[in-house]
């Protein structure tokens, strides 16, 4: 999807994956993780995205994973912070927030360019498979 950047798309972005998530089975707190990691990587794009006026949301719901890419096209990350700001400081915690509630996160940085931020997330389904039975000895 291309959106303009502007935070009324991002309740749109969350509706489509979300329900997209849930049509397939994905727990409901699964979902709400992989949400809030994109909602946060989208507000950055929105945030910080210029001088384009829009950003890309791509993913793709495979059967085992999600993985979801944020491409703005602003200046470009300068650093991944290493923790979180202080408690008087309001902003600077997305990065940080992202990384706690998906497997995998990553970024293309290309200065001056723009950022692309790429999210995966191993799903947890409602009828996943039964787990494991403990195996039984065989009496001698």
């Amino acid at each position: 999807m291309a959106l303009p950047r502007e935070a009324v798309g991002i309740p749109m972005v969350r509706r489509i994956l979300g329900d997209s998530l849930a049509f397939r089975g994905v727990t409901r707190s699964c979902v709400s993780d992989i949400l809030l990691a994109v909602t946060e990587a989208c507000t950055n794009a929105v945030r910080h995205g210029g001088p384009d006026n829009r950003y890309e949301v791509e993913a793709a719901i495979g059967p085992d994973r999600c993985d979801v890419r944020i491409t703005d096209r602003g200046r470009g990350l300068v650093r991944v912070p290493d923790h979180y700001p202080p408690n008087d400081i309001e902003n600077g915690r997305g990065i940080l927030i992202m990384q706690s509630v998906v497997d995998e996160i990553s970024f293309d940085i290309a200065p001056g360019r723009g950022t692309t931020v790429h999210l995966r997330k191993r799903l947890r389904r409602h009828d996943g498979p039964a787990p494991a039975r403990p195996r039984e000895l065989a009496a001698v």
